[in-house]
């Protein structure tokens, strides 16, 4: 669905990408993972067409991008970091604008209102009124971009945080919904920070550090066995006696023996008496492997970086995209000032066939770093 190779992308000398091999394969879902100012966001855009690679190959859906990415975004459904919509329209409104924009198909028009209120309805603004989108909370505009990414049924969804502003219920709901989307075919990749969120939904991770991918496995393999087992026991101080050298670590009743056998511990220990509270096969988390394999985030600035760190990038003029002026493409001077850093970004297109029209593409910041990018859908 996915397959990129050697993907870079350079900003003057800024190196923001740096040769990510992806592979997201047919019924995925796919987490991609990374601290801040990692590349996250840069590599999603180019994805998507709105970012031209410095150098590299992208395949999606089979098709090479941006070549041929008017062919494939009619298929795909995306919300890239916000959603972008008229403030003044309503969110049925703000979807009939959207489903309206790019290649016409067959039927688009004739059932438009029912695929508008289905997509409300699957995220949980079905019985929402005529208020203006200036008006919805900061979760109700991205269910508003997830209703846009689905109107079309995509093969493909790209997500960008697609539960950032939601509570507790909302994020599981959204976890749900995506769980039964992929359930019925469509192949998921989705950035995120919630690493729990990714947890509990993704079969998939890769994992970016400043613009390198320094991580990529099924999650299964990744949280496989570490060859070591975790007791439970009110009689820790007769267990380490009992297991002697094998005990690897110990936090108050809790011990980590050096053993690939949980049975064998287990018939040990209750040999002699010990009473087992909980005993498992340890597996790391998912943060745990984060935090391995990642160096921090470069919206973090302690004494020592201060002098290492280049200055700012200055914001390049205001661009137009398909005809229309967008923003002033002001970089975010903490993200463009680290050497992991991704251009900063507005308001983006909440649907992705949206981005081959004019009307709905908000200003990236990544656009406006060349004057060799794209105009959005060419």
């Amino acid at each position: 669905m996915i397959v990129t190779s050697g993907l870079t992308k350079r900003y003057g000398t800024l190196l923001v990408v740096d040769g990510v091999d992806l592979d997201v394969r047919e019924g995925d879902r796919y987490g991609f993972l990374g601290p801040n100012g990692s590349g996250k966001t840069t590599v999603v855009r180019m994805l998507l067409g709105l970012v031209y690679a410095s150098s590299g190959t992208i395949e999606v859906l089979g098709r090479p991008v941006p070549k041929q990415v008017s062919a494939v975004l009619p298929r795909i459904g995306a919300l890239v970091e916000a959603p972008g919509a008229y403030g003044h329209l309503s969110g049925r409104a703000n979807l009939a604008t959207i489903d309206a924009a790019g290649s016409p198909w067959p039927g688009r028009r004739r059932d438009r209102r029912r695929r508008i209120g289905e997509a409300l309805d699957r995220v949980g603004l079905g019985g929402i009124d005529d208020r203006p989108v200036r008006k919805y909370s900061l979760g109700m505009r991205q269910r508003l971009g997830l209703a846009a990414a689905l109107l079309r049924s995509p093969r493909l969804l790209i997500l960008d945080e697609p539960t950032n502003g939601l509570d507790p219920r909302g994020i599981h709901e959204v976890r749900t919904l995506l769980a039964e989307l992929n359930s019925a075919g469509t192949t998921v990749f989705m950035s995120s920070h919630q690493l729990s969120e990714v947890e509990q939904l993704c079969t998939r991770v890769g994992v970016i550090d400043r613009g390198r991918l320094v991580l990529q496995d099924d999650l299964a393999v990744l949280r496989g066995p570490t060859g070591r087992v975790v007791v439970h026991t009110a009689d820790a101080d007769r267990a380490v006696a009992v297991l002697g050298s094998r005990i690897a670590e110990r936090d108050g009743d809790r011990l980590i023996v050096a053993d690939a056998d949980p049975a064998g511990v287990n018939a040990q220990l209750t040999a002699a008496g010990l009473r087992i509270t909980e005993i498992w096969p340890e597996r790391r988390s998912l943060e745990e492997l984060v935090l391995s394999v990642t160096t921090g985030s470069s919206d973090r600035f302690d004494g020592a970086d201060r002098a290492r760190r280049p200055p700012a990038a200055s914001g390049p003029a205001p661009i137009a995209l398909g005809g229309t002026a967008l923003g002033d493409g002001t970089a975010e001077s903490g993200d463009l000032a680290a050497a992991g850093a991704r251009a900063a970004d507005g308001d983006t297109a909440v649907e992705a066939a949206e981005v081959t029209a004019a009307g709905e593409t908000a200003a990236t910041g990544d656009a406006a770093a060349g004057s060799g990018e794209p105009a959005a859908g060419r």
